[in-house]
């Protein structure tokens, strides 16, 4: 028979193997937030309930879960764990879910929520830190969302005079086969920019998606040109009897519990929000962003004022041979733009409501968004148009463009 100093040992082993796993250290779970925005939070307490596992206070333990399962009644994975620790005072428990009949993908999809949960908890971003991608936000612009697949995380950030400012961010769920989708059906979550483009409430909806969906635009235009296809890539709800989903549960969508759904769905405007999927988000300093933005601006503002001069090669030499709008290739493009420049005595071309997102990955491209109102000796007209810039060697060069 076991001795009680072995017991107990055992007894923290299930919970101590997903903080190790977590990378998270023993007695200390930093966070940079003001505790008082925190008390309460799901992984606040999950966080109090191992730290007292970890000072063998298991009854204290019990008191924090119990708390969560009041807050939260359909948390499975507060359930589980509640059911662990009062397992652990009749015999020894060696992992978390430590039960006969239990399925072991399942046990192993709680385990992977609660490490999610609680990197997130010890590694809040830096308030100092921007993502890369939210080069420029126009002013109607009011918010971003930026989604770390890897991490089973949503970050909302505000538009504070241009400056992108984070306000919260919430555990979710992506698709089973990972990221990068291509193909209908892999079950996989796109990478790239997305706009929301509508609401569907709740009663509109099977139970399965919750509170709420909203669709994005997968496949967008650069998906569309590498062939990516699939569609009915949402972010959306849980079922009514499910607080959350492991962290890869989803047939590509993005997904949240059902109240963390309710919060961003304040903050979503349709036809404007982007939704910036990564695999993991790459962080800025302030410094850095404002450099990348301005020099990136500045590549649009060549442009425009090299299409107004009419000198074609010099406009031409923003596009880059692998260019397409529709059916027109860089050749035909630029044949195009001679024979029109050729019958103009003068152009003026203005810029409005600009906005930048730069694409996650080794891509190097940046979807532009802005109403364009073009006038000459001629004609006029005002459009709002969509170009994709990519990096090609030093400089920046439009490889699409077409209508917004």
């Amino acid at each position: 028979m076991a001795s009680p100093s072995t017991r107990t040992s055992l007894r923290i082993a299930f919970l101590m193997a997903v903080v190790v796993a977590a990378g998270l250290p023993c007695w200390s779970f930093a966070r940079t937030a003001p505790a008082s925005v925190l008390e309460g939070s799901i992984e606040s307490l999950l966080s109090q309930a191992i730290n007292e596992i970890q000072r063998q206070r298991f009854d204290s333990a019990l008191e924090r879960i119990d708390s969560l399962i009041r807050i939260r009644p359909n948390f499975r994975l507060a359930h589980l764990i509640r059911g662990d620790l009062l397992l652990a005072r009749a015999r020894p428990l060696t992992r978390i879910g430590d039960v006969p009949q239990g399925s072991a993908n399942r046990i192993e999809d709680f385990r992977e929520e609660a490490i999610a949960r609680l990197r997130a908890y010890r590694e809040q971003p830096d308030p100092n830190l921007i993502p890369r991608y939210l080069l420029k936000l126009r002013a109607e612009q009011q918010y971003a969302v930026v989604v770390d697949t890897t991490r089973s995380r949503l970050y909302l950030y505000q538009n504070d005079h241009g400056r992108p400012r984070y306000l919260a961010d919430y555990y979710i769920s992506s698709g089973k086969q990972g990221a990068q989708k291509a193909r209908e059906g892999d079950m996989k979550t796109p990478i790239g920019v997305y706009h929301v483009t509508a609401s569907l409430p709740a009663k509109k909806l099977p139970d399965f998606y919750g509170s709420g969906a909203f669709p994005i635009n997968y496949p967008n235009e650069w998906d569309k040109r590498l062939g990516r296809d699939g569609h009915g890539i949402w972010l959306h709800g849980t079922p009514t009897d499910t607080y959350s989903r492991p962290p890869r549960a989803s047939d590509g969508c993005v997904v949240l519990s059902n109240s963390d759904l309710d919060l961003v769905a304040k903050h979503l405007q349709i036809g404007l929000t982007p939704i910036i999927i990564s695999a993991e988000v790459e962080w800025v300093s302030t410094s850095e962003w404002a450099t990348d933005r301005d020099e990136f601006l500045a590549e649009i503002e060549a442009w425009r004022l090299d299409w107004e001069s009419r000198n074609t090669d010099k406009f031409m030499s923003h596009y880059s041979r692998k260019f397409s709008s529709g059916n027109q290739s860089f050749e035909g493009f630029a044949k195009h733009k001679r024979t029109v420049n050729a019958g103009k005595s003068w152009v003026k071309v203005e810029l409005s409501d600009i906005s930048a997102f730069r694409s996650p990955g080794r891509e190097e491209l940046v979807e532009v968004i802005f109403n364009q109102t073009y006038r000459s000796n001629s004609s006029s007209n005002a459009m709002k148009k969509r170009q994709y810039w990519q990096r090609e060697g030093s400089g920046w060069r439009i490889v699409f463009e077409g209508a917004a």
